[in-house]
């Protein structure tokens, strides 16, 4: 995390939020690695999580695509980069922004406030590094990149347990993995942008 503080500018910029951009695989860390950075900076950081941009239940399954939820088809792309660009480009505006409750497996929408003393936007999630459209129109919103990189075979273990976790059986978790979770980690993995900082978790 040293890395990326050092990596800040000083002073931040006068007429933007400046945004540090958290992209890995899933169960890669990069949650926890967000939450530790908004803490580390308080109280000038938010977070905005990707995954309060999924796609509602109701609406996946109209599609077909509930069993696929967590792909990159299955976000509201455009919505998030509306946010995003608006919490950038408004930095002494007080704007609510939603969380994704993994509880309820849906999202929370105004769930919080960025205010205008907040002038570090953190924000993380699977694709935000991804070279394909829509995903790589997002680049020019992001001031500092951060890719959390961790092999394959630990992340199947972490997911796997995850849906143990969860109450799901070994062969259950690890259909879970083999059928999406799996294919989005390695979508991820080979076709990101490189970073401007790589850690390991």
């Amino acid at each position: 995390m040293q890395a990326i503080l050092d990596a800040l500018p000083d002073p931040l910029p006068a007429t933007q939020r400046f945004v540090i951009a958290i992209s890995g695989a899933p169960a890669s860390g990069k949650s926890t690695l967000a939450l530790e950075l908004c803490s580390a900076l308080a109280p000038k950081a938010a977070l905005l999580g990707m995954d309060a941009f999924h796609y509602d239940d109701q609406i996946l399954q109209a599609r077909g695509d509930r069993q696929r939820k967590g792909a990159p088809h299955t976000f509201d792309v455009d919505g998030y980069a509306a946010l995003l660009r608006r919490l950038r480009t408004e930095p002494a505006q007080a704007i609510t922004v939603p969380e994704f409750d993994r509880t309820l497996e849906l999202t929370r929408n105004a769930a919080h406030i960025v205010t205008a003393d907040q002038q570090i936007l953190i924000t993380e999630g699977n694709y935000l590094l991804l070279d394909e459209h829509p995903w790589s129109a997002l680049a020019p919103c992001f001031d500092l990149t951060v890719s959390v990189d961790v092999p394959i075979a630990v992340i199947e273990e972490r997911i796997v347990q995850r849906w143990l976790d969860h109450g799901l059986t070994a062969s259950e978790a690890a259909r879970r993995f083999a059928d999406n979770d799996g294919p989005n980690a390695m979508l991820v993995q080979s076709s990101s942008r490189p970073a401007d900082i790589s850690v390991t978790t």
